[in-house]
């Protein structure tokens, strides 16, 4: 048996990034482990721990017994606790400890990707003790994979793979998030329209309506008269989406019509995750 059909792309699109990242680190003296990168409070050895850990996670491996210092700003909640635990537990391993548990933890979960016979909609665990689909944990694998090496390219001065098939994953990841984004978090006003405009590595151009209700759906055609149009690159999009900079980091890669205070909403709003 094979992975099921729909599950494919996700397990490519993984294949793809943990590749690259294990590439980017291979090299890295012990200094350049500790590189900030834009993910709020991690370094590279940081994102690197918690790629192991998520995919030892969905390995099935139990989750570590440790307790966390108080002192970490970027811990605000539940969800970025349980992020932290795989985290801190490895913030004193050497550089070949860490690159001889990434290059495990790969071997492991081709070995288990190549004999995935589990239909998609099959039940697995999920953070906090919650459960989700096979699916929908191998495309938001795919979705955190590509971000982080992202954000080891983006510390390491090592740009590519901007238009992989993770950030394909990425681009749906994140549009599917943009109706909320629009109408319930920065308050669209009911009938209306904001087109989101973005060129570069990967490009498209989405509408995000609004019904009678105030409820958001977004779609491929363009609107006639859009309330707000936002017009970026590929790179300012995912950064902003994924939190990776504030709208006045990149004020000179956006251009804005329309009604400035609903797109100033848009952009306070615009980070997805968590």
């Amino acid at each position: 048996m094979t992975v099921h059909p729909s599950l494919q792309t996700y397990a490519d699109a993984w294949t793809h990034s943990i590749e690259a990242i294990a590439e980017l680190v291979q090299p890295l003296v012990e200094g350049e482990w500790n590189r900030r990168t834009p993910c709020p409070g991690w370094s590279v050895r940081d994102i690197v721990s918690h790629v192991i850990g998520l995919d030892c996670e969905m390995l099935g491996d139990p989750r570590p017994i440790h307790s966390l210092p108080r002192d970490l700003y970027h811990v605000r909640d539940d969800h970025t606790r349980y992020m932290e635990m795989q985290v801190d537990v490895r913030r004193h391993h050497t550089a070949p400890e860490m690159t001889a548990e990434l290059e495990y933890t790969i071997i492991r979960r081709n070995r288990q990707l190549r004999n995935e016979n589990r239909a998609p909609e099959t039940m697995v665990r999920a953070p906090l003790g919650t459960e989700q689909t096979l699916e929908t944990a191998m495309r938001m694998r795919a979705f955190d994979i590509w971000v982080h090496e992202q954000d080891l390219r983006s510390a390491l001065n090592r740009p590519g793979n901007l238009d992989s098939p993770g950030a394909l994953v990425a681009r749906d990841v994140l549009l599917s998030a943009l109706p909320k984004v629009v109408a319930k978090d920065a308050g669209a006003p009911p009938h209306s329209a904001v087109v989101i405009d973005v060129s570069g590595p990967v490009e498209f151009l989405r509408t995000v309506r609004v019904n009678a209700e105030g409820r958001g759906s977004i779609d491929g055609s363009p609107s006639l008269g859009p309330v707000v149009t936002l017009a970026t690159d590929w790179e300012s999009y995912f950064r902003l989406a994924c939190g990776r900079v504030r709208p006045a980091a990149v004020e000179d890669r956006l251009k804005v019509d329309g009604d400035q205070e609903l797109a100033e909403a848009i952009l306070r709003n615009f980070a997805v995750t968590p």
